[in-house]
């Protein structure tokens, strides 16, 4: 048998042979060869010599992946970046794996510091305290919710483990010092999310499939909408894809990391001081509770959306189902953690910066009268999907109101938008499929040009559904009645 030694070095040629001879049998890959044996050889010998002799057997489409990056296979061979230097050197037998170090932001911000500054200052960064806002989230099966990652968590563990909401002193959070993060093993490299390992590729991240494992589905098909959108046809008609704009276009242009939008995931703004004021004229007998509410929202306006007293009534009516205004349309604690701190709902300074730099985005291709008149047009339907939320979500709670439906043991709220598919009765049931699919589809639909989205996927069954409510509670309000009646006789 050859000594340990020999046998590395052995090792390591077959994996040089493996990794060239697979990953550069194509074209003229003959130089290609030559170099990444050059930056190998004279690189791995002191970096990843034992590494690679026994992952090319254990795990061998780790290391051709690795070899096939940039990091694996750098033009200067003084850019290599080794297993150790993200792993660590701790971990050097079969049976102590564990003891090698999972990577982490902090670990890519060593060479990408820009870029993980972007990312911590996002929402991607927030994904998975967003996650854990909300109500739905409390009781779920780990598998879905935690370790496991084959549900929500399996794209919510883009976010970064430790935030921690501070139910006082508006958006203010604070951090655990990586205590959470230590409970898992996995899931911790937000980076890893899009630079997919060990290749990392630039190319393969700047792909507009690369956002859709993610950004598809149920409440949120981004990707769906954007293949069917004329810009998804054009760039996949387009051999050379630079004719129409990709996710990363839009949502990361120039590369910048940070990734947000002006309406945010639910379509939800902070009413305005000014907003709620205006309504003390329409409603005179709630003006103490107006004012009150008043005195701690954001001050401004909000480019392009004039405010009518109406949809910020339409809006408060959502916004009380959610649970983020009492029943004296006061703030609640969770409207802290979900609107302020997870960035549910943003305020009128946020809202224009990102608006702006979306329409410049977008003035690249479109005159701006078009992409204004674009905008408002999507702002259009948002308005009009709230009034007909409102209205289902009124019918509702009158029902709670008159005694007709009990609030569920442990619901705080009733009804309780955030409570999902754990509401107790169809009306309600209802209520859910608005508030994450069609009313999602109907204002997402509608900002990615996806027309039939929009239409047949959001406005129209959200329309079914609000007829349907307001029917049964017809029919719960008459059923009630009659037992009342039955009851006196």
């Amino acid at each position: 048998m050859l000594p340990r030694s020999r046998l590395l070095v052995v090792n390591t040629f077959l994996a040089v042979s493996f990794i060239a001879g697979s990953f550069f049998a194509v074209g003229s890959a003959a130089a290609k060869e030559s170099n990444v044996k050059t930056v190998f050889e004279a690189t791995v010998k002191h970096k990843d010599q034992e590494c690679v002799g026994c992952h090319i057997q254990v795990t061998p489409g780790i290391v051709k992946d690795h070899m096939s990056g940039k990091m694996g296979s750098p033009t200067n061979a003084g850019d290599y970046v080794g297993c150790n230097d993200c792993h660590g050197t701790n971990h050097t037998k079969n049976d102590d794996y564990k003891l090698a170090k999972m990577p982490t932001a902090q670990t890519c911000k060593k060479c990408h510091e820009d870029q993980v500054g972007q990312y911590k200052a996002g929402k991607h960064n927030l994904a998975w305290f967003a996650q854990k806002s909300q109500q739905a989230w409390h009781g779920q099966p780990a598998s879905i919710v935690k370790q496991g990652y084959r549900g929500c968590s399996g794209c919510h563990k883009l976010g970064e483990k430790g935030w921690q909401g501070k139910l006082s002193g508006f958006d203010k959070m604070t951090h655990d010092g990586g205590k959470e993060a230590s409970e898992y093993r996995y899931g911790n490299a937000q980076c890893d999310a899009c630079h997919t390992r060990h290749a990392f590729s630039k190319k393969e991240a700047q792909n507009p499939k690369a956002c859709s494992n993610c950004h598809m589905g149920f409440d949120h098909p981004q990707w769906e909408m954007y293949v069917s959108s004329k810009h998804g046809v054009i760039h996949e008609s387009d051999p050379t894809g630079t004719r129409a704009p990709t996710c990363q276009t839009c949502h990361m242009n120039g590369g910048n990391h940070e990734v947000r939008t002006p309406w945010g995931f639910l379509g939800l703004r902070l009413p305005t001081k000014e907003n709620v004021l205006a309504l003390i004229k329409v409603a005179p007998s709630l003006k103490d509770n107006l004012t009150k509410l008043a005195a701690g929202l954001p001050s401004g306006n909000y480019v392009d959306v004039d405010d009518d007293p109406q949809w910020t009534f339409d809006r408060a009516m959502i916004l009380q189902a959610a649970g983020l205004l009492d029943s004296n349309l006061q703030l609640t604690a969770r409207a802290v953690e979900v609107a302020l701190q997870a960035q549910a709902a943003r305020a009128p300074e946020q809202f224009n910066a990102e608006r702006a730099k979306m329409k410049n985005i977008c003035n690249n291709c479109h005159a701006k009268d078009f992409v204004k008149d674009f905008f408002m047009a999507g702002d259009d339907i948002v308005k009009q999907v709230d009034s007909r939320f409102s209205k289902a979500i009124q019918a509702v709670q009158g029902l709670y109101k008159d005694g007709i439906l009990q609030k569920p043991k442990g619901w705080e709220y009733g009804p309780d938008l955030l409570q999902y598919y754990d509401a107790k009765t169809g009306i309600e049931l209802e209520l859910f499929w608005i508030t994450l699919e069609y009313k999602q589809r109907a204002f997402q639909g509608a900002f990615h040009a996806s027309n039939d989205y929009m239409h047949w996927y959001g406005w129209s069954p959200l329309n079914r559904a609000v007829n349907q409510i307001l029917e049964e509670e017809k029919r719960m309000r008459k059923e009630h009645a009659m037992g009342l009646k039955l009851d006196i006789h």
